[in-house]
């Protein structure tokens, strides 16, 4: 049996995309099995033509890298009207200048390497989404198919 990895991704911003693409690829790349379990704002992610609309917020992220060095700007200028783009427009910028994939690359790529991707049954009932919304070869389930996969000794993570 082949080691496994078993995520599950709650968020829907660009910040929050990433993780999951980029880790369940590599562990593929690495002859291991993958699956992603797309819960509430997550299915954002797989919704067809969406991934690279995807969003960071410069609100209640203190993480956030200052962008200018050495000038710290407070946190009350993020809720300015425009300043959501420019922070997407930022980490946009940051994964260019590193040659990192664009979230529908890396999106693509696991539709190639076969990572198993799952969009919650409840949540997409819960938020009005339809199978026909998601990209192709993304499987509905409830959480017992989600939980059946990660129970067989499974490396879980959650985003």
């Amino acid at each position: 049996m082949s080691k496994r990895l078993a995520i599950i991704s709650t968020h829907g911003s660009l910040d929050a995309a990433y993780p999951p693409l980029i880790l369940a690829t590599a562990a593929v790349a690495m002859d291991m099995e993958a699956a992603i379990f797309f819960t509430f704002y997550g299915l954002e992610i797989i919704k067809k033509g969406n991934a690279d609309k995807l969003q960071v917020s410069p609100i209640a992220n203190p993480a956030m890298p200052q962008p200018i060095p050495g000038i710290s700007v407070p946190n009350i200028i993020g809720v300015l009207p425009g300043m959501t783009a420019v922070a997407t427009n930022m980490m946009n910028g940051w994964m260019k200048k590193a040659n990192v994939a664009k979230l529908s690359e890396l999106l693509n790529m696991a539709q190639e390497l076969d990572v198993r991707m799952i969009a919650c049954q409840m949540s997409m009932d819960v938020m009005g989404i339809k199978k026909e919304e998601l990209i192709d070869s993304v499987e509905v389930a409830g959480a017992a198919a989600f939980l059946e996969y990660a129970s067989d000794d499974a490396i879980a993570l959650s985003f």
